[in-house]
Order: structure tokens, then C-alpha cells, then sequence
């Protein structure tokens, strides 16, 4: 068996196929989210923002966060901050408008949060919501799936 697979991976390193199925970027059910692969977890008129598995998969290790401040407001399409990497330096964009209620302090000091648990300890701010009606032009769970692999795909 272990041979077969070692064949297997050989012959996809020589044919240029990734062995890897980016299908086990974690995506999860109850949660909203934006083409720009952040999510949204929505909690009343509250909602938590972060950037998904799928982005910090494609980041790499993230090495500074940059926050908005508490008490600023974002809009829906608006960059609010940036996420550092190893690899590059990528805006966050809100996929909700309204205030800023709280930010992740955390990230400050441990940015590497938003690649461990980018949908726990990783979020990045909360905010209060002033348009619930937004939330209809975002994507469940599986049509974000199957946009990951349809953008996959064209790379």
C-alpha cells in the first residue's frame, strides 16, 4: 500500500498534479461569506468578522494584523484593515457596515492566531450591525465552498 501511494505521488509530481484537494480548507455551516474570503458570524444585531481558513491557507504565516479603532465604523465592500504574511500584505474587507464594537487585541501580539484558528481565537473584530439586509448578498457555506474551487481551479 505505502509504495502504491509513494508511486502514486511520484507520478502526480511528474505530471505537474497537485496531490493536495483544497477541499479540506475548513468551511463552516453557520456562518456568512464574502468573495474576499472573510466570514461573518452573525449574533443578534452583532457580527464577528475574520478571514477564513481558505485565505490564511493562502497567506501563509500571518505576521502582523492591522486593526481599525473601536467606536470607527466599516462599510460593506470598505477595506478596514490589512492581514501581513510571509508571503504578502492583503487588505481585510467588511463584509458588513456598521460600528466597531471590539477589536481582537489578541492579534497584536500573537497575529499567528488567524492561522491556527482563523473561526475562534483568530477572529478579527465585532461589529454592530446597521444593515441586517447586507447579510443577503454574502454566501453560505456551500456556495463559498464551491467558489474556493472554482477560484482553485483557475490557478
Amino acid at each position: 500500500m505505502a509504495s502504491r501511494l509513494l508511486w502514486a505521488s511520484r507520478a502526480a509530481s511528474y505530471l505537474r498534479i497537485s496531490t493536495f484537494n483544497r477541499a479540506f480548507s475548513t468551511v463552516l455551516k453557520d456562518l456568512k461569506y464574502a468573495e474576499t474570503h472573510e466570514w461573518v458570524k452573525i449574533d443578534g444585531d452583532s457580527a464577528t468578522v475574520g478571514i477564513t481558513d481558505h485565505a490564511q491557507d493562502h497567506l501563509g504565516d500571518v505576521v502582523y494584523v492591522e486593526l481599525p479603532e473601536v467606536g470607527g465604523t466599516v462599510g460593506q465592500g470598505a477595506n478596514f484593515g490589512a492581514v501581513e504574511s510571509v508571503k504578502a500584505t492583503s487588505d481585510i474587507i467588511s463584509p458588513v457596515s456598521g460600528k466597531v464594537v471590539e477589536v481582537n487585541d489578541q492579534l497584536s501580539s500573537a497575529p499567528g492566531l488567524v492561522n491556527a484558528s482563523p473561526y475562534e481565537k483568530g477572529w478579527i473584530i465585532k461589529v454592530k450591525l446597521s444593515d441586517e439586509g447586507e447579510l443577503s448578498s454574502l454566501m453560505d457555506s456551500d456556495k463559498y465552498t464551491k467558489f474556493c474551487e472554482e477560484e482553485d481551479a483557475k490557478h
